[in-house]
Protein backbone atom coordinates (compact mmCIF):
# COMPACT_ATOMS: atom_id res chain seq x y z
CA UNK A 1 0.00 0.00 0.00
CA UNK A 2 1.52 3.54 -0.73
CA UNK A 3 0.55 6.83 1.02
CA UNK A 4 -0.23 9.47 -1.34
CA UNK A 5 0.65 12.68 -0.46
CA UNK A 6 -0.28 16.17 -2.16
CA UNK A 7 1.74 18.03 -4.17
CA UNK A 8 3.68 20.87 -3.12
CA UNK A 9 2.70 24.17 -3.86
CA UNK A 10 5.57 26.02 -4.75
CA UNK A 11 8.57 24.45 -7.17
CA UNK A 12 12.11 24.08 -7.62
CA UNK A 13 13.51 27.37 -8.55
CA UNK A 14 10.74 29.66 -8.11
CA UNK A 15 10.68 32.54 -7.15
CA UNK A 16 8.67 33.34 -3.32
CA UNK A 17 8.71 35.85 -0.62
CA UNK A 18 8.50 35.61 2.78
CA UNK A 19 5.31 36.28 4.67
CA UNK A 20 6.92 35.89 7.83
CA UNK A 21 8.54 38.64 9.72
CA UNK A 22 12.17 39.12 8.07
CA UNK A 23 15.24 37.38 9.31
CA UNK A 24 18.09 39.49 10.64
CA UNK A 25 21.55 37.84 9.17
CA UNK A 26 24.72 37.39 11.28
CA UNK A 27 25.72 40.99 9.58
CA UNK A 28 22.82 42.98 11.52
CA UNK A 29 21.05 43.89 8.42
CA UNK A 30 17.75 43.05 7.33
CA UNK A 31 18.08 39.24 4.78
CA UNK A 32 16.29 39.89 1.47
CA UNK A 33 12.57 39.22 0.95
CA UNK A 34 13.10 37.55 -2.09
CA UNK A 35 14.12 33.43 -1.97
CA UNK A 36 14.74 30.71 -4.50
CA UNK A 37 12.93 27.63 -3.58
CA UNK A 38 16.28 25.62 -3.63
CA UNK A 39 15.04 21.88 -2.16
CA UNK A 40 11.52 20.91 -1.26
CA UNK A 41 11.90 18.38 1.68
CA UNK A 42 9.69 15.45 2.38
CA UNK A 43 6.24 16.02 4.39
CA UNK A 44 6.81 15.35 7.65
CA UNK A 45 4.76 13.32 10.00
CA UNK A 46 1.37 16.05 9.58
CA UNK A 47 1.97 15.99 5.70
CA UNK A 48 3.51 19.32 6.00
CA UNK A 49 6.06 20.32 3.05
CA UNK A 50 8.64 22.44 3.93
CA UNK A 51 11.32 24.11 1.76
CA UNK A 52 14.71 25.44 1.77
CA UNK A 53 14.99 28.93 0.51
CA UNK A 54 17.84 30.83 -0.48
CA UNK A 55 19.19 34.72 -1.70
CA UNK A 56 22.63 35.83 -2.05
CA UNK A 57 24.44 34.17 1.29
CA UNK A 58 21.32 33.88 3.02
CA UNK A 59 19.86 30.17 3.60
CA UNK A 60 16.54 29.31 5.45
CA UNK A 61 13.89 26.17 6.18
CA UNK A 62 10.93 27.68 6.22
CA UNK A 63 7.40 25.94 6.14
CA UNK A 64 4.61 26.76 3.13
CA UNK A 65 2.48 28.96 5.42
CA UNK A 66 5.31 31.63 5.73
CA UNK A 67 6.12 32.16 1.94
CA UNK A 68 3.88 33.15 -1.01
CA UNK A 69 4.81 33.61 -4.77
Amino acid sequence: MSEETAPAPFKLHQIVQLVRAPVPTARGTIAPSEYEIIRVMPADANGEISYRVRAGQSELSVRAYEIKA
